[in-house]
């Protein structure tokens, strides 16, 4: 039986993200680009708060953007362009670390 060996590198960089989302397709080149987001609520740029001396918290009367409570973002820090193969393997590779964790869950 012959052995491989493979020895990885990190770059001083490498840094892991933790993502809730992703959004991508196919580029016009027949590749696969996946952009990782996290989503969360949008926070404020400023707020307006009314003091009243007989009140121990002051009460928000303005913020600034005023849609804020319909708002959301989507951080996207990083994102990956992959090969038709690529992706069936990491599809592959995906779907049985799901399956197994899926056993995990179900035996506790």
């Amino acid at each position: 039986m012959n052995k491989l060996k493979c020895k990885y590198i990190f770059n001083e960089q490498y840094n892991p993200k933790y993502i809730n989302g992703a959004h991508g397709g196919i580029t016009p080149q027949g590749e696969i680009v996946i952009n990782f987001y996290l989503e969360r609520n949008a926070l404020p740029n400023s707020q307006t708060f009314q003091v009243d001396e007989n009140k121990t918290a002051p009460t928000e009367i303005a913020s600034e953007p005023s849609d804020l409570n319909n708002s959301f973002v989507r951080v996207i820090e990083n994102g990956v362009i992959m090969n038709y193969k690529s992706a069936k393997e990491i599809h592959k590779w995906l779907g049985s670390h799901l399956e197994r964790l899926e056993e995990l869950t179900e035996s506790k």
